[in-house]
């Protein structure tokens, strides 16, 4: 499974008033126990796949024929077995919701463990259900292909950019797993200050140009980026001085904001 493994626990630790219900992931962030578990804690799981003539589609019975898609489909859903099970699976998600559990702690046991568990085999096959109706929507709707490639190349260039900030290599120097968790934590913490400071910034020129009689519209600040770089002086010295205080980040709405 990857780091599909680990794709859900950040959600659950999310404690701030936007709760997302949609995850992006490459292939490695997904498979059918993953779909299955997505699924049941209501967490819509859109991956960028590759391979998809490797892929399994799963019919909803034996008996049913497609007229133009037949070939893709090999086997069938199992659906006794996610109904027998169904209690159990809804009990797994409750226990997540509640913070008893991780959904990492759960995957690694029913991916690494127990394969031969009816608990596992239920949420597998609730997965391969998920995951072929994703295929389908994939495959036919370039909308749904479009927005996916749009959010994990965001994903990719904030990696690249949170890379460029830990200028003196992204190595983990110790094995105890706390010192990691700060390290990872601190190097995020600096790349969401320079994005917040890039961010300020270019609020302030766009509010300038529209000041100065200059359009600004929708499709020129979608041209902008947080993660600019060549401003940073990534090995100059910075003076902390908590006495100046920056301006409040509240700026007048834009013109086309007040349209909205």
């Amino acid at each position: 499974m990857w780091e599909g493994v680990h794709i859900l626990d950040a959600l659950k630790k999310n404690r701030s008033k936007i709760q997302p219900d949609t995850i992006h992931a490459d292939t490695q962030g997904q498979s059918e126990p993953i779909f299955g578990l997505c699924r049941v804690v209501g967490i819509r799981l859109m991956p960028r796949m590759r391979g998809l003539s490797d892929a399994a589609f799963y019919r909803p019975d034996k008996t049913i024929r497609y007229e133009h898609i037949d070939a893709l489909f090999k086997e069938e859903i199992d659906w006794h077995l996610i109904a027998t099970h169904a209690h159990d699976m809804i009990q797994v998600a409750l226990s997540i919701q509640a913070g008893r559990v991780m959904p990492s702690m759960l995957l690694r046991k029913l991916s690494s463990y127990n394969r031969k568990s009816l608990l596992y085999r239920a949420f597998r096959e609730l997965g391969r259900v998920e995951r072929t109706l994703f295929l389908l929507r994939y495959i036919s709707n370039t909308e749904v292909r479009r927005v996916i490639r749009a959010e994990t190349t965001k994903i990719e260039a904030y990696n690249d950019f949170l890379d460029w900030v830990c200028f003196g290599g992204p190595v983990v120097k110790s094995g105890d797993p706390v010192e990691q968790e700060k390290q990872l934590k601190y190097a995020s913490l600096v790349a969401n200050a320079v994005m917040l400071s890039n961010v300020a910034d270019l609020t302030e020129v766009l509010t300038d140009m529209a000041k100065d009689g200059h359009p600004v519209t929708p499709e020129l600040v979608a041209c902008t980026s947080p993660y600019m770089r060549e401003q940073i002086r990534r090995f100059g010295k910075f003076a902390l001085d908590m006495a100046d205080l920056p301006n409040p980040l509240n700026p007048q709405p834009l013109p086309f904001e007040t349209a909205l």
